[in-house]
């Protein structure tokens, strides 16, 4: 009887057994190939410099968006505190009926309080002999009591009893400028004066300093000054009238919305004009400024993950025998894949998380840092008389951070790719050929 003859193996545990996805032999790999010998020096450096460009790139827009919505907020913050979010205007006759204007207006839902207001031009003059332009701006005490930059941030004085105090309360640079104090006084020349037979003379008054504010915008602490209402009428000559009304209202956003109901409520014949329309051209150059940076420092990242690209093809080549022992061990197409993917994306994210942690804290210290290179260069920056506001102001938005994040995690995923999936095609046979 002839013997039984063993029988054959079964083909599928003659197959290699694929290594579970993400497994632990996969990641030891990958953390070899990103650790730096002497051999790999040039792919060492490459995978280097992405580290960095991620980093950079990410810390930089970070920084770069954070400065310009802090930028932007006290921006807003400010202007609005101080100007009407509407400002009405009289049409065919004069506004000599503005308190029962503004008493109706006030009754509007979502306008928060109004200010009869009466402005103009003039020539202020120190006790030096220097003189520069201002803006008076007549109001009542209890409006000016209101106006929350100006009433919170009053570093001399006090506008308690302004109306009867018969003197103004101006800026803090605007006091520099002409070398006055709490006390002294200031010289205003208006060139709407008086008319007498030789002509139009100007009007010259001197008012003694109250109060000295300084609202954190150069522009207007170098120019505002606040003058009570009544006597603000007589030195512009318009007793019992005014030249408009500023509105200002709950939510600045959604101004346009009650402008037509402004208009009706006021029950005569007026001209509105909003905080947008009149910021518009300032806010829109913000924004298409901000808008460009992002796209001019995204290219930091993008020109990283082609580093990354270029590293990882340098590595496959230089690794060829490497890929040829896997596969022939038992490794798979899959598995060899995703060992490239590990130690590129390990860069990109190392990159991401370093750039993070970089402009974050960047942020959080901006103007301690903004002095510190301020001292170090011996010249002002983010002067303020340029940039309007006294300090570098830095806000971190959530949601834009978390996509800078992700699309830096993205770029770096997909830049990959590429190398990973030439690497995954290589047999035993052809991969030697890269020795």
């Amino acid at each position: 009887m002839t013997p039984a003859l063993p029988s054959a193996p079964d083909a599928r545990a003659a197959r290699p057994q694929a290594t579970r996805p993400f497994s632990r032999f996969e990641w030891m790999i990958a953390g070899r190939y990103l650790r730096s010998r002497r051999r790999d020096a040039g792919v060492s450096v490459i995978a280097g410099f992405s580290f960095v460009g991620i980093m950079l790139g990410v810390a930089a827009l970070i920084i770069v968006m954070s400065v310009m919505n802090g930028f932007r907020a006290e921006l807003l913050t400010r202007i609005l505190g101080v100007n009407g979010h509407v400002i009405l205007q009289p049409i065919d006759r004069p506004l000599t009926d503005f308190d029962s204007v503004a008493a109706k207006i006030a009754t509007v839902a979502g306008v928060s309080y109004t200010m009869p207001l009466v402005q103009g031009q003039v020539l202020a003059t120190g006790a030096n002999s220097a003189s520069t332009g201002a803006l008076v701006k007549g109001v009542r005490g209890g409006d000016l009591e209101k106006l929350k930059p100006v009433a919170d941030n009053v570093r001399q004085g006090t506008i308690a009893n302004f109306d009867t105090s018969q003197g103004v309360a101006i800026g803090s640079r605007l006091a520099e400028q002409l070398g006055l104090g709490l006390g002294d006084n200031i010289t205003l020349v208006s060139p709407q004066g008086d008319v007498t037979p030789l002509g139009v003379t100007p009007r010259v008054k001197a008012y003694p300093i109250t109060a000295i504010f300084e609202i954190g915008l150069s522009e207007y602490d170098a120019a505002y000054v606040y003058m009570p209402l009544a006597e603000a009428q007589l030195f512009f000559a318009s007793e019992g009238q005014v030249q408009s009304i500023e509105i200002f209202v709950d939510d600045p956003d959604s101004v346009q919305t009650l402008q037509p109901t402004i208009e009706t409520a006021a029950e005569r014949p007026n001209y509105t004009l909003t905080w947008q329309r009149q910021n518009e051209s300032f806010f829109s150059a913000l924004e298409v400024e901000r808008n460009v940076m992002f796209i001019i420092l995204t290219l930091i990242v993008l020109v990283a993950a082609l580093n990354i690209i270029s590293g990882l093809f340098m590595l496959v080549k230089d690794k060829g025998r490497d890929i040829a022992i896997m596969r022939t061990m038992g490794a798979t197409r899959a598995s060899i894949m995703r060992v490239f993917l590990i130690t590129g994306a390990s860069i990109g994210l190392a990159g991401t998380f370093a750039g993070f942690v970089l402009g974050t804290v960047f942020c959080l210290n901006i103007e301690n840092l903004r002095q510190f290179f301020s001292w170090l260069s011996g010249v002002p920056i983010f002067p303020p008389e340029i940039y309007f506001l006294s300090r570098l102001p830095a806000e971190i938005d959530t949601s834009e951070v978390a996509t800078v994040v992700l699309m830096a995690v993205g770029l770096s995923f997909l830049a990959t790719i590429l190398p990973s999936w030439q690497a995954s095609k290589l047999d035993p046979v052809e991969a030697l050929r890269y020795e």
